[in-house]
């Protein structure tokens, strides 16, 4: 596997999970500290604190500090289009399923 290819997957593998997609969600309107993060999604500080240091190493999230505060962004906000883009193929997919189910 090439180094594109490898990291392109990375990527993505760090989007793949429940737990990131939320976390990926709730930014979405702009940087957060992690002490609004957690109870938002509804997990446990440690697993949130472990989720975002992941998708900070694997560049989908920027961090910085503010006092005590840790503050989380979104990198590239073009992740939300991947977002978007799955959830038009999971549209697509039901209306299929749907079509079909009427046809029978």
């Amino acid at each position: 596997m090439d180094e594109l290819t490898s990291a392109r997957a990375g990527i993505l593998k760090a989007i793949a999970q429940p737990t990131r997609i939320k976390i990926i969600e709730f930014l979405r309107d702009g940087e957060r500290c992690v002490c609004e993060i957690f109870p938002a999604i509804e997990e446990e500080q440690s697993n949130t604190s472990r989720h975002l240091n992941m998708m900070q190493s694997c560049g989908i999230l920027a961090r910085r500090k503010e006092g005590i505060k840790i503050m989380y962004r979104l990198k590239h906000p073009e992740v939300l289009e991947i977002l978007e883009l799955a959830s038009a193929i999971l549209k697509k997919e039901i209306n299929g399923k749907h079509d079909m189910l009427r046809a029978v």
